[in-house]
């Protein structure tokens, strides 16, 4: 077999060349593997001699399933050897010669593109991160409340917005009750929008006992096609009002919500658990400017088809997540109105940024020789093994080499966000100021 190589813009055109005594090769081995499927008449099933099928069905019988089985060879020797060509999608072929004497064909892959590195060190990246005040404590202490809180019956007023109730109603249409429309002690919060507009409001006033008939319109937008955009009647009875109680914030509360005797340590437990999650969540968005700044300040041309990979990689996720809850993709593009182009369409941009960022980060790497140390992937299977609840030495014995690869791919990930991190000049002032007052 010989080959040429030839560079394109994002693509590389590779033409072969396959000798006669190559492709003589390749006929011979599909006609062996395919012979016991023929039957001919004066042959006995499996024993019909190639010769004698060419001559009946064409010289050329035998090309198609010989090309086919010849390709994945040739096409996967050169690229091994070529180590440079990197695709990112199914070649293209093309036949342009075929015969006894061999043939001839080539394939123009797309791949990987090459990136033109912008500035990604010393970025003056500030990390920021968010003070937490009284009000914050306050806030998470209430939301603690919330969940203490109970409901009790109330008597001699009438209902009030935020109220709980419970109530009967039953609804209908030009005086036809419909499905689902009927409930007996159904509880409601108003103000809460669960149920169509203009219901809820016309509780309000409403006393114990007192029945009424509630008129409401339907939503054009409604889910149940015979009701959108209808006018319904609700008959409806007030059987209990309720509202919420919420605790004493006192030493009582704090002992009765968490492990502390006095509320005023809950607050400072509050108080430092809401400054460990700000600061995790100022490290992470630090990363990510990082990130964003050093890919906008990087240029390259991002094949169309990896952006495509990446949006199947998001559907099939959209679609896993949607099983969990017992929805098939297909019903959920049908009961929200929309189609598959239509979700492809919202994940294009975000599809976009991820591989344009997934190249620059590689090409990070490789500029500045960044590795997966053995000492840090020593220590992510070790995490992984407690993860496990297996021994880091189980774990290594029974990692398959795709498994190894993996890891030594996450170590790199974090690595190159370390290098950037490290080469922040914001970073490294900071960390020389530091070290500057501790020597004082």
């Amino acid at each position: 077999m010989k080959y040429k190589v030839e560079n394109k813009k994002g693509q590389v055109l590779i033409s072969f060349s396959i000798d006669a005594k190559e492709w003589e090769s390749a006929i011979e081995s599909v006609y062996q593997k395919t012979k016991g499927k023929y039957n001919f008449v004066g042959f006995r099933k499996g024993h019909v001699p190639r010769k004698v099928l060419e001559n009946a069905y064409g010289k050329g019988f035998f090309y198609e399933d010989a090309f086919n089985e010849a390709f994945p060879k040739y096409y996967y020797e050169v690229l091994d050897k070529e180590s440079k060509i990197f695709p990112v999608d199914r070649p293209d072929v093309d036949v342009t010669a075929i015969d006894d004497d061999g043939v001839k064909f080539t394939a123009l892959v797309t791949v990987k593109p090459e990136v033109t590195l912008g500035e990604y060190k010393n970025l003056k990246i500030k990390k920021k991160i968010e003070a937490v005040t009284a009000k914050d404590v306050d806030d998470e202490i209430n939301k603690m409340a919330e969940k203490n809180a109970r409901m009790v019956e109330v008597s001699g007023r009438a209902v009030q917005n935020g109220d709980e109730v419970i109530l009967d109603y039953s609804g209908s249409v030009n005086g036809v009750k419909f499905d689902g429309g009927t409930a007996e002690k159904q509880s409601l919060t108003i103000g809460s929008g669960m149920f169509i507009p203009g219901f809820e409001e016309q509780l309000v006033g409403m006393n114990i006992g007192e029945e009424k008939n509630i008129n409401v319109k339907f939503p054009e937008e409604y889910h149940a096609e015979d009701l959108k955009g209808k006018d319904a009647v609700f008959a409806v009875k007030i059987h209990e009002i309720k509202v919420k109680e919420m605790p004493a914030l006192d030493d009582e509360f704090a002992k009765d919500v968490s492990e502390f005797d006095t509320l005023k340590d809950l607050k400072a437990d509050v108080k430092k658990n809401l400054t460990k999650q700000r600061e995790e969540q100022a490290d992470i968005k630090f990363e990510n400017d990082l990130i964003d700044k050093a890919t906008n300040n990087a240029k390259v041309d991002v094949p169309a088809c990896m952006v495509e990979s990446q949006i199947d990689s998001y559907l099939q996720e959209f679609e896993y997540q949607l099983s969990y809850q017992g929805i098939k993709l297909d019903d959920y593009v049908k009961y929200t109105n929309s189609s598959i182009d239509d979700l492809r369409k919202i994940y294009k941009e975000r599809a976009e940024k991820t591989v344009k960022t997934r190249l620059v980060l590689e090409a990070i790497v490789n500029a500045e020789k960044i590795t997966a140390d053995a000492k840090s992937v020593d220590a992510r299977i070790d995490e992984l093994a407690k993860q496990m609840g297996k021994t880091k030495a189980e774990v290594k014995k029974n990692m398959h080499p795709e498994e190894l690869d993996y890891v030594k791919n996450e170590v790199i990930s974090k690595n190159v966000v370390e290098f950037l991190k490290n080469n922040n000049e914001t970073e490294k002032k900071s960390a020389a100021e530091k070290k500057a007052g501790d020597a004082e």
